[in-house]
């Protein structure tokens, strides 16, 4: 009723200030969900004879797993359906990344997005007005009522949209730390459970991990930046360690759910060979072709980023890295240009950071921690600046934050730390 307009905005905006004061049961919180979906269209992917399994990350700074995971497990006959948001705020979006490639397109049509899924098993687009449109519309309520942060409503709206691919399963990356949204990990086991629980309620099999955003995660923050690192991993140039193992521990939980897998040791060695055998990078060069994206700017993938500046941002003090403020680097990175504060806020794909230091890291004075690459020099010296001021230095060595907190399925939590 909302949806269509039956129901006006100060109706609908006393049942937002309901739920978030008094929460939702779970039937309650599956008939919302499922009144979300019905709202448009669900998409129908029977005729593809494999299994189909996506992924959904709550966001935070540096986050471009998206980018080669899709393409690594689709390499291994799973077909890998994902729909992906814009960044907004310290979180970058999956879409403004991947449109740093040349001609890439992120507004394919239902029947492209079907098509796409038969011929190459993987495509990642924006989501169009067709599926779930309740969501749109309740959440441009919930952020003038201030009833956004409602784990309730957080769960009916993302899984309200993948509930609507037409997968089999799904595999959440539940963040916590600095530079998440759900920066205390009460929180982000609270909503690994209520998506898990809902997924499982709706005949899906749903499995979430709790994962570390006390830090960027991999080398680089910025739109053609991620792109660049992206690219590398898949061609296994020298990538991070950290965010490889999150890549080959969210793929082997896919190919798990997808059951072609059985064990999680197993699922990553297949996910490995897939990566230096070259067959995950052949399949994202196909999903970029086929998107209009043009292959020749990823031969010299580097030339992605160009800005007309860059800056050294270099350590005042001699120690250990302590702490990083993320949070802090992702607003730096949206006043940059690399995101946006508001949602009709201009991208510059080219800016962004590299991170040389993470938690735990010895530093030296006057040392590299990060590089600035700007188009501004105004703009660069306070992101440089901000940059700065993000990271705590001391003269003991701490503890480095573990990758994965927890794992949520349908049994429970089985914490891992």
């Amino acid at each position: 009723g909302y949806t269509s307009g039956a129901i006006p905005d100060y109706q609908f905006s006393a049942l937002l200030m309901a739920i978030y004061i008094r929460g939702m049961k779970d039937e309650e919180l599956l008939n919302l969900t499922r009144s979300y979906i019905e709202s448009g269209l669900t998409l129908d992917l029977g005729e593809i004879d494999k299994p189909k399994v996506d992924k959904h990350s709550t966001g935070g700074v540096g986050d471009k797993v998206s980018i080669p995971l899709a393409p690594l497990v689709a390499s291994l006959d799973v077909v890998v359906p994902m729909i992906s948001g814009r960044g907004l705020g310290h979180t970058g979006g999956t879409l403004d990344k991947l449109e740093s490639i040349p001609g890439f397109r992120t507004n394919l049509t239902v029947s492209e997005f079907k098509a796409q899924l038969k011929t190459i098993g993987v495509a990642i687009t924006g989501q169009t007005g067709e599926l779930a449109p309740a969501d749109g519309k309740i959440y441009a309520l919930r952020d003038v009522t201030a009833t956004v942060d409602s784990i309730p409503l957080i769960a009916a709206s993302i899984m309200s949209k993948k509930l609507a691919e037409g997968i089999d399963g799904l595999v959440l990356d539940v963040k916590t730390g600095s530079g998440a949204f759900m920066a205390k990990l009460d929180d982000a086991l609270s909503l690994a459970k209520t998506m898990t629980k809902l997924g499982t309620l709706y005949g899906k099999k749903t499995i979430a991990l709790i994962t570390d955003m006390s830090e960027p995660l991999g080398k680089t923050v910025g739109n053609a930046l991620e792109i660049v690192e992206s690219i590398d991993i898949l061609r296994n140039e020298k990538p991070d360690p950290k965010l490889l193992e999150l890549i080959l521990m969210l793929g082997a939980y896919m190919l798990i759910i997808a059951g072609v897998e059985n064990e999680i040791e197993k699922g990553v060695k297949r996910l490995q060979k897939a990566i230096s055998s070259g067959k995950a990078y052949e399949k994202f060069l196909r999903m970029v072709e086929s998107q209009g994206g043009d292959l020749n700017s990823l031969e010299k993938h580097f030339s992605l980023v160009r800005t007309k500046l860059t800056l050294e941002v270099t350590s005042s003090a001699e120690g250990y890295v302590a702490e990083i403020d993320t949070r802090r680097i992702g607003l730096a990175a949206c006043n940059l240009g690399a995101g946006r504060i508001k949602k009709e806020d201009k991208i510059d794909h080219s800016v962004g950071f590299i991170i040389f230091k993470k938690i735990g890291d010895s530093v030296e004075k006057y040392e590299p921690l990060a590089r600035v690459f700007a188009n501004d020099e105004e703009k660069a010296h306070w992101a440089a600046a901000a940059l700065k001021s993000a990271f705590k230095i001391s003269e003991t060595k701490p503890s480095k934050p573990p990758l994965i907190y927890g794992i949520v399925d349908e049994t429970g939590i089985r914490k891992l730390y």
